[in-house]
């Protein structure tokens, strides 16, 4: 059953933010108390950031390919138990900050303790672990080899850009490659097992909250970043140029954001060679996204109807024009292979009538944005009363402000408008606001942590159209301790969203 054909609610959290010992949120003990916590405040769905690496300002909407995990999020604790790591190797860490990432910090520190736990496992390696290594290296060769390579030789030739390689490698000729394989065998055995680490203790932790009754939701970004395994094995799916280089790039015109648009800079697709292919390499990246989550919010959907395409070398997205995406053929060719498509449309921004077909003919739920429902007046779209059981709704989303922190940067008419429609003075604006929200008939609400612990500005998630300072945000134990728990399961309780109970 699709967890969304139910009403329930649950938290907008990336794994990044948890708190943990090594400066980073990752898969270990707090990631389990964080599902108890989900149990214990009535909530059925944990939705998260894309999983991938981070790439430039830290974003994981940039990484260096649609299928590896962040090695920043296994847990070396889970590492240290198979020996492979000892306790005073992790002790001697670095002195790192509780509430933000520092990500310089951070990966060269798990990268220097994965290089060591490697090395260890590869001398003894056991039959169990050994063998269930081999597994997953065999049934992830689809897209690991290339990953594990490109890795490699991105190391290799000085962190170049893969266009500015030597040319046999660009063109990924035979020779070549072969050739790449034989001399960066080590190398390409150490970015595997990190693959292998993070796949299994994923699974342990995926398990574990579905047996509570959470549900885990990905994020699937529409683009994939230039510099990734992706781009360089497939270079006939990109609008690249004879020498590999983009042509033209992704973003999306002026609107709430930004007043010069967003300049996102991702290659775009050549969707007539995805149509050719019977959309194999889109069948593939969902298929990988569909055993992690029991959910995905596919980012941009508006790219699939049409998208901006902004000429290659652009200041900024201004002067971009639409072009026709691939509108429903795409997802026929994906309903044709997974029958079910346990997908959330992130229909935000400037949305046409034939976003919103594709959306529908496809019975793809949308999202609602509560912040977004007061600068005009009742008619406006994201205002409760207007809201489809076919949706997903939240207070904020990762791009936007805390609750409390939009509340005190609202504009006058903003404030007064929301006052008269949640019938509130302001006081306590993140608790009515979500109160609002799931008290609708929304199927699903959602909300940040951020505003179940009544956070401001500071601690927001991203600013988009900036370039640094975001991606950061981390929580301590002591703001849960402050959390009122019992608060937010009795919402869930009042409004019939927790599952557990029925």
């Amino acid at each position: 059953m699709n967890p969304l054909s139910i009403r329930s609610s649950g938290i907008l959290l990336h794994p990044t933010s948890l708190p943990g010992p090594h400066g980073c949120g990752d898969f270990g003990q707090e990631a389990y108390r964080f599902v108890d916590w989900l149990v214990e405040s009535g909530q059925s769905l944990w939705q998260m950031l894309p999983l991938g690496e981070v790439g430039p300002g830290n974003s994981p909407y940039m990484s260096s390919s649609a299928f590896a995990g962040n090695l920043m999020l296994i847990d070396l604790l889970a590492l240290a138990e198979h020996k492979w790591l000892t306790q005073d190797e992790l002790n001697a860490s670095p002195a790192f900050s509780a509430d933000r990432v520092d990500y310089p910090v951070v990966t060269a520190f798990k990268m220097g303790m994965l290089r060591l736990a490697a090395a260890r496992f590869f001398a003894k390696p056991g039959k169990h672990m050994g063998d269930a290594y081999a597994a997953f290296c065999e049934h992830e060769k689809h897209w690991l080899d290339d990953f594990a390579l490109f890795k490699a030789l991105w190391a290799h030739e000085s962190w170049h850009e893969w266009s500015e390689w030597p040319e046999g490698l660009v063109k990924r000729e035979p020779k070549a490659m072969a050739s790449a394989i034989k001399q960066h065998a080590d190398e390409l055995a150490f970015w595997k097992f990190c693959q292998w680490c993070f796949a299994w203790q994923w699974e342990a932790l995926r398990k574990y909250a579905k047996a509570r009754g959470v549900h885990l939701v990905g994020d699937v970004p529409i683009f994939v970043a230039y510099q990734s395994a992706d781009v360089w094995a497939h270079q006939k799916l990109f609008e690249l140029d004879e020498r590999g280089c983009p042509t033209v790039v992704a973003g999306v015109p002026p609107d709430y954001f930004s007043a010069t648009g967003q300049l996102w800079g991702n290659p775009l697709y050549r969707w007539k060679a995805h149509e050719e292919s019977g959309y194999a390499w889109w069948i593939a990246r969902l298929r990988h996204a569909f055993n992690l989550f029991e959910l995905v919010r596919v980012d941009h959907f508006r790219g699939f109807a049409d998208y901006w395409a902004i000429p290659a070398g652009a200041p900024n997205a201004i002067d971009g024009q639409w072009m026709p995406g691939p509108g429903a053929a795409l997802f026929e060719a994906l309903l044709a292979t997974f029958k079910t498509l346990p997908i959330i449309a992130e229909d935000l921004g400037l949305i046409t009538a034939e976003v919103v077909a594709l959306r529908d003919k496809f019975n793809l739920p949308g999202m609602r944005i509560l912040q977004f429902a007061f600068g005009e007046d009742e008619r406006n779209y994201f205002l409760p009363h207007h809201y489809t059981a076919n949706t997903v709704a939240y207070t904020g989303t990762h791009d936007n402000d805390t609750s409390i922190g939009w509340w005190h940067s609202a504009t006058d008419h903003e404030r007064d408008f929301a006052q008269s429609y949640l019938r509130t003075d302001g006081q306590e604006i993140n608790w009515v606001m979500m109160g609002a929200l799931s008290a609708s008939v929304a199927n699903a609400v959602i909300f940040p942590l951020q505003d179940i612990l009544g956070l401001d500005s500071a601690h927001r998630m991203n600013t988009p159209g900036t370039g640094s300072g975001n991606w950061e945000w981390r929580f301590t134990r002591a703001f849960m301790a402050s959390c009122d728990t019992a608060r937010l399961a009795a919402i869930a309780e009042r409004d019939k969203r927790n599952p557990r109970s029925k």
